[in-house]
């Protein structure tokens, strides 16, 4: 007899191997119907899989997190059968899954455009109305290979021929075209539904290689349903409204040019936020014990090496070789990171017990080389300044300090918009540096952390730092997208690959425990993600110039500039808009320029010494007596950690 236990802990008994198709079916005729797919043992798989041991088997329906990944991986092939069947000669290549959608790279002489859309997406319902069911299939290798190769299909066949001896291959039809998949895949293309729409082309080097063909990849999204669709089209729209790069550039903040590739021109109002920011989050961390330091931006490789982030991070160093006084060559690198910098404070003089935890800060001038074609205006750049810091504490002391981060960190993030995050724990990557048993520790350290400060996490496997397991804290912004930002690491491995030690009360000499931590992140990815949270409308304090002043007549001007430097006088960055204009011309163009209040006065607000608030892009206003509006202006100029009581 054959065993099946059920979520619920209860146990179908079979007299032989069984389809999940059929357990479905044994469970009720509601279950046969709604079931895609199956996890047997913790792994996901076909319906039509025949489970032949003892399992526990859970099914997989539409409204399942795991269903959307389904649909998005099953639609690809949809779409790969659609596009060979409008342009035949096409070759396929491979098309995953991705985040809110799917896409395929294609080998075709011309290039797809987003012209081809429409037709590419009515054979798509075409193949999804047929229904036809996905069959998976095992061939013996050389026949696979022959088989693409006598199709045309180099690029599948070269797939064939560089997997891992052993691992099976699986080939799945729908109907009668078919593809190299390893699944699993819901019971038939009927089962894709119809939200799904192609959004974009670009161009994509075959296996991410610039020296390889450049293939056509087609974009697309899938959704559960035509309501899910409907609501990330709206925030897709939304988001290109608050496109960090057009307010950037159209508010004059900063600007980008290929003579810096991945770094950034901060204008003076950028430049203002910039420094706005940074001001505060340096009140945070002096207020919180932080210990603010400085670290040089060209190291020798050699510390690098000693670190091990020469050989994780090499790729991605900017380098200069110059010849030293002995007439020897240097390798210098520009610093990717703070961290090995940070230790070689540490370990100036000797550590003790009572010295610890010591929290040690930098916002540090950081250089890492992106694929220009991974770069994303200031979110993702080469050139770029962390809100690092690092805390050399004894094991004992972990649990503790998480809990004061994790408090750091809510109240920082409220204070910057963000009312909620998730947390991800994420544990030991493939390739790391330490034990087994040092990362047992660290993972026991960081959980027990958790714990104390209640924090709860889903878990985000093999995704580690290569020296310790690491909590990623990720923001939901105002159009509902996720950033992750701030990350709490702990670290055993570094301290002892740099020879950390401090002196214990018993007068042994122990290494450190290191806890990496941010907050922002970067500040010009977090300053990007603050333009679109705000939609470039940012509230008083943090505004670059949060009021202007603007006359409707001539009269008022020599009132409009005392007014601005009352303004200026009680700490609100004010200007004056003394244009011979009509007012409603100033009221559009301090919208544009995303003005948060706007001070309006003409002869009569002069005569009484008055101003009229407009709250922009708002139509609502109110008069006040001048040393009122500027007491009111002023405590919403004034930043949420110096309007707390101390």
């Amino acid at each position: 007899m054959l065993a099946i236990t059920l979520p619920d802990g209860s146990v179908r008994q079979f007299d032989g191997p069984v389809t999940g198709t059929t357990i479905a079916a044994s469970i009720g005729p509601g279950l046969a119907k709604a079931a895609l797919a199956m996890e047997v043992d913790g792994l996901a798989r076909d319906l039509s899989q025949v489970i032949d041991a003892d399992a526990a088997v859970r099914f997989i329906t539409r409204r399942d997190p795991e269903a959307l990944g389904m649909i998005r991986h099953d639609v690809a092939h949809v779409l790969a059968e659609a596009v060979q069947a409008l342009y035949p000669g096409t070759q396929v290549t491979i098309g995953p899954a991705i985040e809110n959608g799917f896409y395929y790279d294609f080998a075709r002489n011309e290039p797809f455009t987003p012209a081809d859309f429409p037709a590419i997406e009515a054979k798509m319902r075409e193949i999804i109305a047929r229904n036809e069911p996905f069959v998976r299939e095992e061939w013996p290798r050389h026949e696979a290979i022959a088989f693409f190769r006598e199709r045309g299909e180099r690029y599948k066949a070269e797939l064939i021929q560089d997997l891992p001896a052993g691992v099976p291959i699986s080939i799945y039809r729908q109907g009668e075209w078919l593809d190299l998949c390893r699944g699993p895949h819901m019971r038939g293309t009927g089962d894709v539904g119809s939200a799904f729409k192609l959004t974009r082309v670009a161009g994509a080097y075959w296996r991410g290689d610039h020296r390889n063909a450049m293939l056509s990849r087609i974009y697309g999204t899938a959704w559960r349903d035509q309501k899910e669709l409907d609501a990330y089209q709206l925030q897709v729209e939304e988001a290109e409204k608050r496109d960090h790069r057009k307010i950037g550039l159209h508010t004059g903040l900063f600007h980008l040019q290929d003579e810096a590739v991945g770094s950034v021109f901060w204008h003076p109002k950028g430049w203002k936020l910039y420094r706005t920011v940074e001001d505060y989050m340096r009140r945070r961390l002096d207020a919180s014990g932080y210990a603010e330091v400085k670290t040089p931006q060209l190291v020798d490789r050699r510390l690098w090496e000693a670190s091990g982030h020469w050989e994780k991070y090499r790729e991605h160093m900017f380098l200069a070789r110059v010849e030293d006084e002995a007439e020897h060559e240097r390798v210098m690198a520009l610093k990717p990171m703070n961290c090995p910098c940070h230790v070689q404070i540490f370990n100036q003089g000797i550590r003790s017990y009572r010295d610890l935890p010591m929290r040690m800060a930098e916002f540090g001038a950081c250089h890492r080389y992106e694929p220009s074609g991974a770069l994303h205006g200031i979110m993702r750049v080469r050139a770029f300044t962390q809100d690092d810091a690092h805390i050399f504490c004894t094991e004992a002391q972990i649990a503790d300090e998480t809990v004061a981060f994790v408090d750091l960190l809510s109240s920082i993030y409220r204070d910057l918009g963000f009312d909620s995050f998730v947390v991800k724990f994420s544990d030991r990557p493939a390739s790391r540096a330490g034990s087994d048993a040092v990362w047992d520790q660290a993972e026991g350290a960081l959980k027990e952390a958790c714990a104390a400060a209640r924090v709860g996490y889903e878990m985000n496997p093999g995704e580690g730092a290569f020296y310790g397991p690491k909590l990623e804290f990720v923001l939901r912004d105002a159009i509902g997208r996720d950033w992750q930002c701030g990350t709490l690491q702990v670290d055993f491995v570094l301290p002892e690959r740099l020879d950390a030690l401090y002196t214990a009360e018993d007068g042994s000499r122990r290494r450190p425990v290191m806890l990496h931590r941010a907050i922002l992140g970067s500040f010009e990815r977090f300053l990007g993600i603050l333009i679109e949270q705000y939609a470039g409308r940012f509230p008083l304090w943090l505004a670059p110039v949060p009021v202007v002043v603007a006359t409707i007549t001539e009269e008022a001007a020599a009132y409009a500039l005392e007014v601005v430097a009352a303004l200026r006088a009680a700490g609100i960055a004010a200007n004056a808009d003394v244009r011979n204009e009509k007012i409603n011309r100033k009221v559009v163009d301090h919208i544009e320029q995303r003005i948060p209040v706007l001070a309006v006065i003409g002869k009569r607000e002069a005569e009484e010494r008055k101003l009229v608030l407009r709250r922009l892009p708002g139509r609502e206003q109110e008069t006040l007596p001048l040393a009122e509006a500027i007491a009111l202006l002023a405590a919403e100029a004034t930043p949420p950690d110096l309007r707390r009581p101390a």
